[in-house]
């Protein structure tokens, strides 16, 4: 060992020597393509003939899955567009809802001043009952108010009152009446709460 020592760097014919063993030479091999088949064998599977009846399915499940497609798009578009007509009707409804209210206000008022006239008060009440009439075909209506509890989505609290009688956050006085169609507020109820 001392031998094949030279400035502490072994060489490998050195160590192969003293460990009694040799690496056979192996020739390099040429590069090959990693399949054995011949290039003629290749071509001919790449260019392997398709029968008709496989090019129509393939044909016939491609436009398929076109059509289930486009019947989805059609289909989203048609419920899409729909709500958007339902959304567009009712906030034409309600704004011109919207625009009613204060006659209603005015009729209100009206109605709890003290009139001499009676054919006068009459005429009042008949205009009120018709609005009235015309609200509950809308399907417009009132959003109770006075002993309920203060539900801040319908409800606008103006004033606070201390009322031992009344129990807490409960309405105590409406000064303005307010309306819903469905679940949608028109307008909210103008109200007193006691507590």
């Amino acid at each position: 060992m001392a031998k094949a020592k030279k400035d502490n760097v072994f060489d490998e014919s050195t160590l192969n020597a003293e460990t009694n063993t040799e690496t056979p030479d192996i020739p390099e091999a040429p590069e090959t393509p990693e399949t054995s088949e011949t290039p003629e064998a290749a071509d001919a599977q790449e260019t392997k003939p398709v029968s008709p009846v496989e090019e129509l399915e393939a044909a016939l499940k491609a436009e398929k899955d076109r059509y289930l497609r486009l019947a989805a798009e059609y289909d989203n578009y048609r419920k899409r567009t729909l709500k958007e007509r339902e959304a567009i009707y009712s906030d034409a409804q309600s704004d011109t809802i919207r625009q009613l209210l204060p006659i209603y206000d005015n009729l209100a008022r009206a109605l709890k001043t003290e009139c001499q006239d009676a054919a006068f008060y009459k005429g009042i009440e008949l205009t009120m009952t018709q609005l009235m009439e015309i609200f509950e075909r809308l399907g417009v209506t009132e959003i109770p108010a006075v002993g309920e509890p203060f539900n801040p989505d319908y409800h606008n609290a103006v004033m606070h009152v201390e009322d031992p009688s009344l129990g807490e956050s409960i309405v105590a006085e409406e000064f303005q009446k307010g309306f819903k169609i469905g679940d949608k507020v028109i307008r909210c109820a103008m109200v007193k709460v006691a507590n």
